[in-house]
């Protein structure tokens, strides 16, 4: 009896070793960070850890500042080149920031270059102020995109990540707003700048360092976001490209500052390692001329809106390009007008991503004159 009780111990020991690393053979990487998470830049998630639990995130708030302000910009509310007057409550604000003088003019672009280089507190509140007229306001807007985008555990009380009780987010919804923020052009412009200086109007000058090293010292890496608070620990979301391949990384609540970027280089390399985006078409690629009835041109050029791109694991990303036009069209005919589609399907003939195809020059309507000039032309 005593020797098969033993043999059991034993059985049940070998066990208790031997489960966690099965468990853990699926893992990409070792993560201590409180959560995680690696998307691609569609959205496919390859891995999360904990990334739906709602936490502080620190500065990583002005990533929901920054697509608030684009926004803005995109509407036509304000310009780039807008001139903003800095409150006193703006240059008043603690925390990382790059000293405006109160009552002084900034430009809007520059303030925005603060924001994203080395995440200006007093920054965030004058573009806030600036476009909304006060920050509360401003919040109304940032918790408002929240919603649009469909986030699941994200609620702001202000637009600079300073510590409030009920604001919070998590890994999932970094990694959406991040997605969402590189889809504009200039944020690449500024992501990319290592050390510039500020220059406000007296001529002072405030040193600006990035403080994502990781655009510094990771092959691909071209903008993100960190965060720290005594509440949020380290936070850090970045986003990194080599060739078509674009991810994005996310970890909240990292140990220190260290572990936050050596946790996300881990997450972009086995991203890089393991999958791929394929390109199909790319944007404003020429597709076909469509014949145009009734215009003054015979036929209209397409193109690709955007690119038909496919992602996922390496030696796996094969479909069919499938292209949807009509026979023909009828003038007239916008640039830009949608004139059908382009699909990839999968061996199964089901849709994995689609691109809306577009006329690529505007085509006239042929008027009671063009018809006469063309009967007497043929006479």
């Amino acid at each position: 009896m005593k020797k098969i009780t033993v043999l059991i111990l034993g059985i049940l020991l070998l066990l208790a070793t031997v489960i966690p690393v099965t468990a853990c053979a699926d893992t990409p990487v070792k993560i201590t960070a409180k959560e995680a998470i690696l998307m691609s830049e569609d959205g496919q998630v390859i891995f999360e850890h904990n990334a739906e639990e709602k936490r502080p995130i620190a500065s990583m708030t002005k990533i929901m500042t920054l697509l608030c302000t684009y926004d803005a910009i995109d509407s036509g509310k304000v310009s780039l080149d807008d001139d903003v007057v800095a409150s006193a409550r703006a240059a008043s604000m603690g925390g990382s920031q790059v000293f405006l003088d109160a009552n002084s003019t900034y430009k809007l672009n520059n303030l925005i270059k603060s924001i994203v280089v080395c995440s200006a507190n007093d920054s965030c509140v004058a573009v806030a102020e600036h476009i909304s007229g006060s920050v509360e306001s401003f919040v109304e807007l940032m918790n408002k995109k929240a919603k649009d985008l469909q986030l699941v555990a994200t609620h702001f009380e202000n637009c600079t990540g300073l510590p409030a009780v009920s604001q919070y987010s998590c890994a999932k919804d970094v990694g959406k707003m991040l997605t969402k923020l590189i889809e504009h052009p200039h944020y690449f412009t500024c992501a990319n700048v290592w050390m510039e200086d500020f220059i406000h109007p007296s001529g002072r000058v405030t040193g600006m360092t990035n403080t994502n090293k990781l655009i510094r010292f990771y092959d691909g890496c071209d903008g993100g976001k960190t965060g720290y608070t005594s509440e949020a620990q380290h936070c850090l979301g970045a986003t990194a490209k080599r060739g078509d391949t674009r991810v994005i990384a996310v970890v909240v609540g990292a140990p220190d500052s260290k572990t936050r970027f050596r946790e996300v280089s881990d997450l972009f390399n086995y991203a890089f390692a393991n999958y791929e985006s394929k390109v199909y078409l790319d944007k404003n690629s020429h597709i076909d001329d469509l014949p145009v009835q009734g215009g003054k041109d015979g036929s209209v050029s397409v193109t690709a809106e955007n690119k038909l791109i496919a992602f996922g694991k390496k030696g796996n990303v094969e479909y069919d390009v499938q292209i949807d036009l009509p026979d023909s069209v009828n003038a007239p005919i916008e640039k830009g007008d949608v004139v059908g589609c382009a699909y990839l399907t999968d061996k199964n003939g089901q849709k994995i991503a689609q691109v809306n195809l577009l006329a690529d020059n505007d085509v006239l309507q042929r008027s009671y004159w063009d018809y006469v000039k063309e009967i007497v032309g043929e006479k």
